[in-house]
């Protein structure tokens, strides 16, 4: 589920916030890992979510020694097996009510 987001970052204050050089910040964005809204850098806006899958992607990238390909691939894998985990949850929660130990 998707919620609204408020906080709005521009280039300058989304780097200071990944502590993260403009030119990551590009890469990132051309790898579709963030997805800002406007049209160039400069226009760029990011939502108050955004430096953390920048800050994540770093990590990957640079613990693991990905290229940004496959820390884009990392991150949609990761995300898939939250949401495959919440669902699992849900289902176990659903069928306890119908197996009584």
């Amino acid at each position: 589920m998707e919620t609204s987001r408020y906080v709005q970052l521009d280039m300058q204050a989304f780097c200071q916030a990944t502590d993260m050089p403009a030119a990551f910040v590009i890469e990132i964005v051309e790898h579709g890992i963030v997805e800002p809204t406007g049209r160039t850098p400069e226009e760029w806006l990011f939502d108050d979510f955004s430096p953390v899958i920048a800050r994540r992607a770093a990590k990957l990238h640079h613990d693991l020694d990905l290229e940004w390909e496959g820390v884009a691939l990392a991150l949609e894998l990761l995300e898939e097996v939250r949401d495959l985990r919440a669902e699992n949850a849900m289902l176990r929660q659903r069928l306890g009510r119908f197996i009584q130990s």
